[in-house]
């Protein structure tokens, strides 16, 4: 393999994780080619949280301080009881977080963390972002990888040493290497639903937030039929509402259409301030939940699915974004620093991320078994929450937060 080719990157999917691959690649001095099936970067959802771990690669890839302007630091995150509005645990962040982490916990719009990763990229000549660009065939040779992607109805060609699947819960990368290779899946729906809306700080639904004195905090609210993650985007100027019911599958993508009796009849029995929220805040979009779980996330050919082409989860330990962000600095650290062929990386790269990626599934699943608790249940999880300070609390995600890439023995 001439070393041009050899040292050429191309990543299908320019959302978080993807973007980030692109600048961590090109950091490392690889020239990078990112195709993006959307003919205009739209960011899904609406407010995004970026803990520690995630920061802190932004920081290094000189991400941070673009998005710093529009992001918010929230004081604490904070567990509340949707039926009395009484405060069950407060698990500093601010500055607390920061000097415990070293880098911030920050909440922002989805649109910010995808302007900012843009800007960045905008100001490499090594990375070339070519958007309506849909991949249509990949073909592997001895000497490189071949993927082919259509572009207005024309086809184009790139060939790379390394090809990076970063193109989502529905990757098309993915279900080309299911189609030829065992270990390759598809996704499922989980059997969730994800309500979102957005209000600003200065009309009647901001202000019924912040009469619930969360104002300046990640606020979770528990309940045994839905949770609801409440925080402020857009250097405060609006709050993002997230909620989580259990659901039939409905279309793709978010949606209007789903029946908002669903959300409201998961909410029966909570208190009247946060239904009251809630009605303010509609129309309230849907989004079913999918997940995905597989064998493999890597080829001795050299492609790598990363982020939730690999391994998407749900989002109770709200890490998602965080977990595709560190999938991809530490691909691009892996194959820039191992001796040989590049590709032979990837297998290095998957068996460091796999125990990982399993950590944060398992407290995904336990917090969400914990916020919808209900009965004798609830009880216990109150009670252990209040013997636990907030030191304490944040001690328990030290593994989390306090995650930085281990350094390896190089071949």
């Amino acid at each position: 393999m001439d070393d041009r080719r050899s040292r050429q990157v191309v990543i299908a999917g320019a959302g978080i994780a993807g973007l980030t691959a692109a600048l961590a690649f090109a950091e490392r001095g690889y020239p990078v080619q990112l195709f993006e099936q959307a003919h205009r970067l739209e960011a899904a959802g609406a407010g995004i949280q970026l803990s520690p771990n995630a920061t802190r690669i932004l920081r290094q890839l000189g991400v941070l301080d673009r998005l710093l302007p529009a992001a918010v630091r929230p004081e604490a995150v904070v567990l509340k009881d949707a039926r009395t509005l009484r405060e069950l645990a407060r698990v500093p962040l601010g500055q607390a977080g920061e000097s415990r982490w070293g880098a911030p916990y920050l909440v922002a719009h989805r649109a910010d963390l995808q302007a900012a990763l843009t800007t960045r990229i905008t100001d490499r000549s090594d990375i070339e972002l070519v958007t309506g660009a849909r991949v249509t065939n990949i073909a592997v040779t001895p000497e490189s990888i071949a993927v082919t992607a259509e572009i207005d109805g024309r086809s184009t060609e790139a060939a790379a040493g390394i090809l990076v699947g970063a193109d989502g819960v529905w990757s098309s990368v993915r279900g080309r290497l299911a189609a030829e290779e065992a270990g390759f899946g598809t996704n499922r729906f989980s059997g969730e639903l994800a309500w979102r809306a957005t209000v600003a700080a200065d009309n009647a639904a901001g202000e019924a937030f912040a009469a619930l004195g969360a104002g300046g905090c990640v606020t979770t609210f528990l309940h045994p039929g839905f949770h609801m993650v409440a925080y402020p985007v857009s250097k405060g100027s609006a709050f993002n509402l997230a909620a989580f019911t259990k659901g039939e599958r409905i279309a793709e993508g978010w949606s209007r259409h789903a029946d908002p009796g669903i959300l409201s009849g998961a909410m029966r029995g909570t208190a009247p301030a946060l239904t009251r929220l809630v009605a303010l805040a509609g129309p309230w979009t849907a989004f079913p939940i999918h997940t995905v779980e597989q064998r493999r996330w890597t080829t001795p050919q050299g492609i790598a699915l990363i982020g939730d082409a690999a391994h998407a989860m749900t989002p109770f330990a709200a890490q998602g974004a965080a977990m595709g962000i560190e999938d991809a600095a530490m691909l691009a650290n892996l194959v820039a620093d191992f001796r040989g062929d590049p590709r032979q990386s990837l297998t290095m790269w998957e068996n460091l991320r796999r125990p990982r990626i399993e950590k944060v599934l398992k407290r995904g699943a336990l917090n969400r078994l914990a916020w919808h608790a209900r009965g004798s249940v609830a009880m216990v999880r109150n009670l252990i929450l209040a013997t636990r300070s907030g030191e304490r609390l944040a001690a328990d995600l030290d593994w989390l937060y306090g995650w930085e890439e281990r350094k390896v023995v190089r071949r």
